[in-house]
């Protein structure tokens, strides 16, 4: 397993990430803000924001996505995000299924 992230490493994980959004998902528009980088395709619905030792993808209505692969973290009454300690967890916590759930969520707005 790769070792957890450094500052000096945290920011290929974040353009990884970023990459993956738009080949995942036609359009995908990113925007700086809040410190990340936004993601929206038609609505907002989730970014990328990088920690001292980790790397946050995080989705705005995130709590009504219904987790089929329990790597969602958070208790709060609408975020809910991935934490990426490793550059490997992009895949290993499977990034690329929740951008598509996150997006959904994001357009149902009840």
């Amino acid at each position: 397993m790769i070792s957890a992230l450094s500052a000096s490493n945290v920011s290929k994980p974040c353009k990884r990430c970023a990459h993956l959004s738009k080949k995942t998902l036609k359009p995908c528009d990113e925007e700086v803000k809040y410190g990340g980088i936004l993601f929206a395709s038609g609505v907002q619905f989730g970014g990328v924001f990088v920690y001292k030792d980790h790397v946050s993808v995080d989705f705005g209505s995130g709590a009504k996505i219904k987790d089929p692969y329990g790597y969602l973290e958070g208790n709060g009454k609408f975020r809910r995000h991935l934490k990426l300690l490793s550059a490997d967890d992009i895949k290993t916590k499977k990034l690329d299924a929740y951008l598509p759930l996150a997006l959904t969520a994001a357009m149902n707005k009840t």
